[in-house]
């Protein structure tokens, strides 16, 4: 008896589940399918306005009179188009060839170089740069915005 029940129940829940998960799949695919259907709607438009327009132009081109204003504007996008995409690929050529003259693992940055090293000063040493090693100079970063809320200190004279 009551084994039967819990084994009733269990396939049941497993049928409802297993309806669940279909009618969200069906939902999802009817939710893809008009989403399709109106790009389909709205490209089919798009073809019958051009289809429209090259009718009115070859009429005007076939009247000898000039072509409309529109076909101007057309062409100068698709002029400013292609110069952007030439630029584009330049840039990109030009970032590839810098990547590779670059050094393999380090990054193209903007920052100001920190001294990692110094010419020693003295008569006898070579003209080779010496590291500065734990003694490095120390460079400050530029004071945020926020230090506006601070006073300037008055620098004291030193008494000796």
């Amino acid at each position: 008896g009551s084994l039967s029940n819990v084994q009733l129940f269990l396939q049941t829940n497993k049928l409802q589940k297993k309806i669940k998960d279909r009618t969200w799949q069906v939902m999802a695919l009817v939710a893809e399918v008009s989403m399709k259907q109106a790009l389909a709607t709205k490209l089919q438009q798009e073809m019958r306005d051009k289809e429209q327009f090259l009718m009115t132009v070859s009429s005007r081109v076939d009247q000898g009179l000039p072509p409309p204003k529109e076909t101007d504007n057309e062409w100068l996008k698709i002029l400013r188009n292609e110069k952007m995409q030439k630029l584009a690929a330049e840039k990109r050529v030009k970032q590839a060839a810098e990547e590779g003259v670059a050094a393999p693992g380090r990054r193209h940055t903007t920052a100001v170089r920190r001294s990692t090293a110094y010419f020693p000063e003295d008569e006898f040493s070579l003209l080779l740069p010496r590291p500065h090693g734990a003694l490095a100079p120390f460079k400050p970063s530029e004071p945020g915005s926020n230090m506006r809320h601070f006073r300037k200190l008055l620098g004291k004279p030193i008494e000796i």
